[in-house]
């Protein structure tokens, strides 16, 4: 690999399979995974130097997923969630365990922004959202009267006392 990093006619792609919010440093600790899922593990667990990251690009559903336990702030525990677990087939790929899905979540999204640098974002899934006549997606936090956009709070129990601020959109 490190032969390529040298080589101008030789890109490497490396793809972080968990979001930043299972991070080991930067997630919702302890509901992480064991690895750093962030751009930083490119690095860590590659041993790609990390001046040699041109690029980082968010992929983002136009939905959030969780699986497991803690937290989840925009979580549709109803007939929504249901359907966006039933369309897209939300079931964990090592466990088969069912994803919890909730609305777009910005504040995660500018969040991992912060951590990843992105340099671009792809939207995915779109399609999914389709007649669902009305669409939320959380803008921000806020904790105790703070606005926290952006940023998370420092413990999973404040996490779970916030109050998910949403903007409401037409469906298609």
């Amino acid at each position: 690999m490190h032969d390529y990093l040298k080589d101008p006619k030789k890109r490497i792609i490396a793809e972080g399979a968990n979001a930043t919010m299972l991070d080991w440093d930067f997630g919702t600790y302890p509901y992480v995974t064991s690895s750093n899922t962030t751009v930083g593990g490119v690095s860590t667990g590659l041993g790609v130097p990390p001046q040699a990251v041109e690029t980082s690009i968010g992929i983002v559903k136009a939905y959030t997923t969780r699986v497991g336990a803690g937290p989840f702030p925009t979580w549709l525990d109803d007939e929504i969630g249901d359907r966006l677990q039933t369309v897209e087939h939300e079931f964990g790929a090592t466990t088969g365990r069912v994803r919890k899905c909730g609305w777009l979540d910005l504040n995660v999204v500018k969040f991992a922004d912060k951590i990843n640098g992105f340099s671009s974002i792809n939207v995915t899934k779109l399609d999914v959202l389709s007649g669902i006549p009305n669409l939320k997606v959380a803008t921000h936090y806020e904790l105790d009267g703070k606005k926290l956009e952006g940023s998370m709070p420092g413990t999973i129990e404040d996490l779970a006392r916030c109050k998910t601020v949403y903007a409401d959109l037409p469906g298609w």
